[in-house]
Formats: structure tokens, C-alpha cells, sequence
């Protein structure tokens, strides 16, 4: 399975389109980088269509045996068949339509890729149906990523198999403020937009962040996935300590990504407090590090209420414009956009500030 070069990469939220829009007819399956976030697809395709069911499948675990178990029928007075119950896990059995994830579906065995071609193509295992309406979709990785992902030619023209690219920088960032991430974290990869960059882009070959099949004794690597891992641990700083908090996060997203991020926790431990923002919003403490702006800000938009959205206002007004541009622009792509726009205060300052939208 090589990677598609013809510019026909989509989105995650692309991807989630293409399956809720055409998944019912069409099986797609949506081939990327390890840790970008396609099997969380799942998650955002039942927060969308909350009247399906949902089957997750990891595929790497089956065997022919957890497919169907055979049953016998009576037929006759002296005539039997054998018929095959569906595995309960693919919920054949449910009143409502079903949304089935195929994960890693390059990686299992041969067999099981064979068992799963009418699941794809017919909604169908033996004799049984998914319900009527089901989607069917799947995962894998590149061939690039020398991992062991194989769909032979047959599977392929079964499928609509699409190249999923990696989120940049600034549509993972909008995914974190609404995912409560740690700022310091979300602070980091806004210094930090090539720690989200793909090594099928030739001029990161000396990327130390990101995951590279090529590069010898590649360790833990900075992904969509492991900074949200990265995330749990840096809120728990205070009770792990420094030492083993570097440790942890070396082992999570790499010792470059590590070291650089314990400079954030450094600038965090020094900011103002939210409580004493939002208490004296006139004459509270300005941080002057451009790292401790940016944190300030993603740690406003993560903890800015209704009742305190004009505070910060008036706080951010003695910050440079860029911030308050930060701000404005990151909080109207957050969920707490729709108290924002029915904040006077910020109306007023949207309307003086136009042109940054």
C-alpha cells in the first residue's frame, strides 16, 4: 500500500466527512502516520450520529474463530444444517444502524482480510447483514511507515482507500482547546508548528521531533497522540516532580520535545495567577517572555467563563495586539465561541478589530 502523491490527502475531519456522507454504500479506508488521530474518528463519528451503534474492531486480534460460531438448524424430521452466528462484537444483533471501524486492518493476517472482504463490499459475515444503514470503515498505516501494512490489489478495488495527512500545528491546536489539553502544551506546539510536521515532506529529514521510519533507533516522537498523553502528565507536574516528569515525557514524545517543553513549565510556575487576572484585571502582573504570553493566553482560553470573559478582556488590552489577536481568533474556533459573541465587550472589540478575522 504506497502513499498517494497526487495531492489527494484529506483532512481528519475530511476523512469523518467522507465516511458519514458516503460510508453507507462505500467502505473507506483511511491510510496515515502512526498517532494522528484516524482511529479517533470513531469517537467523533458517534458524537455525530448519536443514533448508531458502534463497533470498534481491532483487527490485528482476530482470529477466523471470532467471526461466527456454527449452530445447527433442524430442517426436517431427519435433516439438519449448520448455519453461523456473527461474534456479538460487530453488533449484527443491534435494532439500530451500526458504525464499524476496521482498525489497523493492513496488519491481520491474510485470512482474516479475506473473511472481512464481504463486511466491506456487502455489509455482510456468512449469511448474516450489519443492519440497514450501517458504515463501515477502516484504518491503516502507510507503507512507508514500515510498520506491516499490506491490502492486496483484490481488497483494494473493494475500497475507497485515501491518504489521511497529519494535522499542522494550528488545526491540532484547535482540536486541544476544545479537548482540554494543558496550555503549557498547547503553548509549546505554537512555538513549536514543526513538531507537527510529516517526514514525507523531504525538507524534515533532520527533523529530531517526529516520527521517521528512516532514521535509525527512532525512540518516542512527538504525535498528535502522544501530546495528548504528554498532556496528563505535565497537569500532574506538582505531584510527580521535575525529575520524573522530563522522564515521563522523554519516554512519551522524545528527549528533544522533553527538553524543550520543561522550559515551559519553568515560565508557567512564574505567571500570574487566573484568581489575581480576574480579581485585578487592571494591575495585575504582565509577563514580558514570549513564551509566558503565549501560555497566558491558551490558559485564558481554557479557563475563560461567561462571567469572566470581560475581565480578561480588560487584562488583555494592556497586552500587545498580537495576543490579543491570539486570543480572539483561537477562542472563536473553540466551544466557547458562542458565549464570546454574545459578550458586549468582546463584540466591541471585534467590530475595532476587523480586519484580523
Amino acid at each position: 500500500m504506497s502513499v498517494i502523491n497526487f495531492g489527494q490527502s484529506v483532512s481528519l475531519r475530511e476523512f469523518a466527512h467522507g465516511i458519514g456522507t458516503v460510508g453507507g454504500d462505500v467502505t473507506i479506508i483511511g491510510q496515515g502516520e502512526p498517532g494522528i488521530g484516524k482511529s479517533s474518528m470513531l469517537k467523533v463519528l458517534a458524537q455525530t450520529y448519536p443514533d448508531y451503534e458502534i463497533a470498534y474492531i481491532d483487527c490485528t486480534l482476530l482470529d477466523l474463530g471470532d467471526f461466527a460460531l456454527p449452530y445447527t438448524v433442524q430442517m426436517g424430521e431427519d435433516f439438519k444444517v449448520t448455519k453461523f452466528a456473527p461474534n456479538a462484537r460487530f453488533k449484527f444483533h443491534s435494532d439500530k444502524p451500526v458504525i464499524i471501524m476496521l482498525d489497523e486492518i493492513g496488519k491481520a493476517m491474510k485470512a482474516v482480510k479475506n473473511v472481512l472482504l464481504t463486511l466491506m463490499l456487502e455489509h455482510r459475515i456468512g449469511d448474516n447483514y450489519a443492519p440497514k444503514g450501517s458504515i463501515v470503515f477502516g484504518t491503516t498505516n502507510l507503507l512507508t511507515d514500515g510498520v506491516g501494512d499490506m491490502l492486496e490489489a483484490h481488497a483494494r478495488n473493494r475500497v475507497a482507500l485515501v491518504t489521511v495527512r497529519k494535522p499542522d500545528a494550528d488545526e491540532w491546536i484547535e482540536w486541544a482547546l476544545n479537548n482540554d489539553i494543558a496550555p503549557e502544551v498547547v503553548a509549546w506546539v505554537k512555538q513549536f508548528p514543526h513538531a507537527l510536521s510529516s517526514y514525507t515532506d523531504g525538507s524534515q529529514k533532520d527533523n529530531p521531533y517526529i516520527f521517521n521510519p528512516t532514521r535509525a533507533g527512532m525512540g518516542a516522537v512527538v504525535t498528535p497522540r502522544s501530546l495528548e498523553k504528554a498532556s496528563h502528565i505535565a497537569k500532574k507536574r506538582s505531584e510527580l516532580g521535575d525529575a520524573l516528569t522530563i522522564s515521563l515525557l522523554t519516554g512519551t514524545i522524545g528527549e528533544s520535545a522533553s527538553r524543550d517543553m520543561q522550559a515551559f513549565f519553568t515560565v508557567v510556575d512564574k505567571l500570574p495567577t487566573w484568581e489575581s487576572v480576574i480579581s485585578n484585571p487592571s494591575s495585575a502582573k504582565l509577563p514580558d517572555d514570549t513564551v509566558a504570553k503565549c501560555i497566558l493566553v491558551f490558559s485564558a482560553i481554557a479557563r475563560v467563563e461567561k462571567d469572566t470573559l470581560s475581565k480578561w478582556l480588560t487584562y488583555s488590552k494592556r497586552m500587545d495586539m498580537e495576543w490579543q489577536a491570539l486570543f480572539a481568533t483561537s477562542v472563536m474556533k473553540s466551544n466557547k465561541q458562542s458565549f464570546c459573541v454574545m459578550n458586549s465587550d468582546f463584540k466591541d472589540w471585534a467590530l475595532k478589530n476587523q480586519w484580523l478575522f
